[in-house]
């Protein structure tokens, strides 16, 4: 065992941890992270998603379950306090930009005031020593000034984009001015198993071709983007959790994550018919609205100050992933 691994598990091993957004893409497989490393997990479920990783992969049997909303406060304190939480990893959020365009006042209203309801029910429990929080590498904006770099200011303007931005600006007056311990990951589009969101691209494909489909591409095809694998993700949030609680420093910071492969829709697409070996072909609907146009990080902070790298190329990540969604799928009928 590396020795990084071994201070990971003296880190985590019965650490009481909380995390919100955990019947999310990200979440079930970060609590199954924690679970290996034998953490305390305490999770937040608002709704009950039976396809979600947390309860397909009964990790949810193995965890402390609250039934309840990241906007309420006084329900927040309660965990915290009661459990007394060391370490909180921030998921839960409206995450899909179709839909938080369509309700922009529900995306602003649970990314926004569920990060302060968050931070200020952390900000009361002095046992909470760090605080990670998930946001996007759509709070840059649209600018032909790439890759995405930290130092970069935050020029959202589209709902969710600018859902996520403010979620950011309020995480970072906490931490200066209440010296909350956080830190944030900017991520790009995350793919895995667990993703039932048919809009997005890889899961929407790998269905759609599993059912002897043409996929549809929402853009032009043109669309640049980075994909990360979800464990990559995970893990991400874990290690940034360590490293604050080595250097306090870190406090207030955001780092992208991304394993720097950036492709287009359609290169995409492709690399997925390869894999899966079908004749199909992609139709492009070049439908988008309200989304930018090319995005994708510079990851150097992070492989620098946190001595980051992915687990998983992105031919690894996707084999993966087909594998999880033909095991979903199985004989049921793919509507």
């Amino acid at each position: 065992m590396k020795e990084n691994e071994i201070n990971a598990r003296s880190f985590w091993a019965n650490r009481p941890v909380f995390v919100t957004g955990g019947t999310g893409l990200i979440g079930g497989w970060l609590v199954k992270q924690l679970l290996d490393l034998q953490a305390d997990v305490v999770c937040l479920v608002r709704d009950w998603i039976p396809g979600c990783e947390l309860v397909r992969a009964n990790l949810i049997e193995r965890v402390k379950v609250v039934r309840g909303d990241v906007r309420h406060q006084v329900l927040l304190e309660r965990i915290l306090g009661e459990y007394e939480i060391n370490t909180v990893v921030h998921l839960a959020a409206q995450s899909i930009v179709k839909v938080a365009n369509q309700d922009p006042a529900e995306a602003l209203d649970t990314n926004v005031r569920g990060t302060w309801s968050l931070l200020e029910a952390c900000r009361k429990h002095p046992s909470v020593r760090q605080v990670v929080l998930a946001s996007t590498d759509k709070v840059y904006g649209d600018t032909d000034n790439l890759p995405y770099k930290e130092e970069m200011p935050l020029l959202a303007k589209y709902s969710h984009d600018v859902s996520k931005a403010c979620a950011e600006m309020v995480a970072r007056g906490y931490a200066a001015t209440y010296g909350t311990p956080l830190a944030i990951t900017r991520l790009p589009n995350i793919f895995g198993g667990g993703d039932l969101n048919w809009s997005r691209i890889i899961p929407g494909t790998i269905r759609s071709v599993l059912s002897d489909q043409a996929p549809e591409i929402s853009s032009d095809g043109t669309f640049i983007r980075d994909y990360l694998y979800v464990e990559d993700a995970a893990a991400a949030h874990l290690l940034l959790a360590e490293k604050l609680a080595e250097n306090p420093d870190l406090s207030g910071q955001a780092f992208n994550i991304s394993n720097e492969t950036p492709l287009t829709a359609l290169e995409l697409v492709q690399r997925i018919l390869e894999l899966l070996d079908s004749p199909l072909q992609p139709v492009v609907l070049d439908q988008a609205q309200h989304e930018i146009k090319n995005q994708y990080l510079d990851a150097a902070k992070a492989r620098q100050m946190l001595n980051w790298q992915p687990l998983f190329t992105m031919q690894k990540g996707l084999r993966r992933s087909i594998d999880w969604y033909r095991d979903y799928f199985g004989d049921r009928k793919i509507a």
